[in-house]
């Protein structure tokens, strides 16, 4: 007893001193700074502390831009067919195709027959140096024209050459027989090649790859389309929820109004006390929030399907109220797995691209090898040539010739026959073999120490194929994951339409019992608004559900690959 006297006259003591002490600082961190509490925190500014919104007025139920009163009816066929008419990401598909069927016309355009050609003239004035003439220079003019075709044989590497070449030389030189004096000549050659170049070339190669790469972009093109097919029936079923979702909303707001007119009867009536009148008008209010964000959705739907299928910011479309008519009740793909799986490996246009970079790659690699072997090119030529032209009136007789020694002898008559064959028309020449000259060798270059640079190229292609296999393992698992899951959220979201179907049903049972529990007086306000408001949201719920399983159904029709074939287009470029 004593002790408990003791004990407590001290607590008491200890709590008159603490009662008279000032509090306790602030703590301070080891820091120094001072740590200020919130109870601690002055001079807050109050901002607007009696702010109250005055306008009870709601404001315009319209859409930015667009006159609801003009409608636009669309089908998802229609939206899709102008999506793939006027979407820019098509064209622009569009026209990286044109432009490797141009690439590929390039390529081949190397073996296109090539006329080559040279004409000038010159006049040449020269000192003279030759001890057989007098003058003291030379002048002589020379026109020359010269022609050449040039023709390949593809598939052998064979080049085919043919050139005409004349000219016409006059000159006043004392010791020239000929002024003018015609010189022609007409030739052939073929170059083919023995090892290298003959079955493969860089501008087969170069055309090979032309043809792949546009495949390519044909694949590309298909892929654009598909990925357009996808995003418009995407945003076509989310702009049928918005506008669903508004109605719903508004159809809340509908709910709930009649809900306060039945609250001010009951009221009046002595059933209800006046506060749940107010409990009713928050409820209206909430609902017409609810409306404009619902409104807001269905412009954001709406510009995002406008995006995708207008041709302009210009065009007529964004001013109209777009209205889709398509059924919502959409048909479930009946697949399995394994057929989807199959039908993704056969369409899917990421495995096309990979299949058509493999392909260029074994161009690649036979290219390479083809580099390695020994340059060794046959080579083959003829040529005729023929002189023709006038007797030059400065040519000088003064020196010692047949004719001037023995003008009656053979040696005489046989000078007089060459000169004969000199005069005249130079294609005699050529066209009775009178100078032919044949050609027939072998052109080679070999590398002394083996080729290292084609072979490291060569090497570099067969680790690129090895890379371009593992890629397209990993494509082909991708593709595997999205089907699986394009799949499971089909069935998902089958269950998921179904339960929300059932539980807006009871939301609806559930309703209407609590609004006839009210007029019996077993239930109160707050019970029947929640109901209500519970109802709306199972509506949206269920039409959110159905949206989605639409959507699902597009991407399980994107991953297998029949988007085009599902909804009846064939892509044309």
């Amino acid at each position: 007893m004593r002790r408990l006297l003791l004990l407590f006259f001290i607590t008491s003591v200890c709590g008159f001193a603490a009662f008279g002490q000032n509090p306790s600082p602030t703590p301070t961190p080891d820091n120094g700074k001072q740590v200020v509490l919130p109870d601690d925190l002055k001079n807050v500014p109050d901002v607007a502390p009696n702010y109250k919104s005055r306008d009870l007025n709601l404001p315009d139920l319209g859409r930015v831009g667009v006159d609801v009163t003009r409608e636009r009816p669309l089908t998802l066929a229609e939206a899709l067919r102008m999506a793939l008419d006027n979407n820019k990401d098509i064209e622009v598909a569009r026209k990286t195709s044109s432009m490797a069927e141009f690439d590929l016309k390039a390529a081949r355009g190397v073996y296109e027959p090539k006329l080559s050609g040279q004409t000038y003239y010159e006049r040449a004035t020269a000192p003279n140096v030759s001890i057989f003439s007098n003058n003291p220079k030379t002048t002589q003019g020379t026109a020359v024209a010269n022609a050449g075709l040039t023709g390949f044989i593809p598939k052998f590497g064979t080049v085919l050459t043919g050139t005409f070449n004349n000219s016409r030389v006059t000159t006043d030189n004392p010791i020239s027989i000929l002024s003018p004096q015609y010189l022609s000549s007409l030739s052939f050659s073929v170059t083919q090649p023995l090892l290298r170049g003959r079955r493969f070339d860089a501008q087969r190669r170069g055309i090979e790859i032309a043809k792949r790469n546009l495949e390519l972009t044909d694949t590309q093109f298909l892929s654009h389309t598909i990925d357009t097919v996808s995003n418009v029936e995407k945003a076509y079923w989310d702009l049928i929820f918005a506008l669903r979702n508004l109605q719903v909303q508004r159809d809340g707001v509908t709910i709930a109004k009649a809900q306060l007119e039945h609250n001010k009867r009951l009221v009046n009536e002595g059933q209800l006390a006046p506060i749940d009148i107010v409990a009713a008008e928050t409820q209206v209010a909430t609902f017409e929030q609810a409306v404009y964000d619902a409104l807001n959705a269905v412009n954001i739907s709406e510009n995002l399907l406008k995006n995708l299928i207008a041709p302009t910011r210009t065009d007529a479309i964004w001013g109209e109220a777009i209205v889709p008519i398509e059924s919502v009740e959409q048909k479930v793909p009946d697949t399995t797995l394994t057929d989807a799986l199959d039908s993704a490996m056969k369409n899917r246009p990421e495995l096309a691209v990979s299949n058509t970079q493999l392909a260029i790659n074994k161009i690649d690699q036979r290219y390479y090898k083809e580099l390695r072997k020994p340059q060794v090119d046959l080579v083959a030529s003829y040529s005729s040539s023929g002189v023709g032209g006038s007797r030059n009136p400065n040519f000088s007789t003064s020196f010692p010739t047949a004719c001037n020694v023995d003008p009656t002898g053979p040696a005489c008559a046989q000078q007089q026959a060459n000169l004969a064959l000199l005069t005249g028309n130079p294609f005699r020449g050529i066209f009775t073999n009178r100078y032919p000259t044949y050609r027939v060798g072998l052109n080679f270059n070999l590398p002394l120490f083996g080729d290292k640079t084609n072979g490291a190229l060569l090497g570099k292609a067969k680790v690129d194929a090895e890379r371009l296999e593992v890629q397209r393992e990993q494509i082909e698992q991708g593709i595997q994951i999205e089907v699986r899951n394009a799949m499971q959220a089909v069935r998902s979201g089958e269950a998921r339409l179904r339960a929300a179907a059932i539980a807006r049903e009871n939301s609806q049972k559930q309703y209407e019992s609590e609004q006839r529990k009210l007029d019996e007086g077993q239930s109160d306000v707050y019970r029947v608004l929640e109901r209500q408001t519970a109802l709306i949201a199972a509506k949206s719920i269920e039409l959110k559900a159905r949206t989605d399983l639409n959507k699902a159904i597009v991407d399980l029709e994107r991953a297998t690959g029949n988007s085009l074939k599902a909804n009846d287009i064939t892509p044309t470029k």
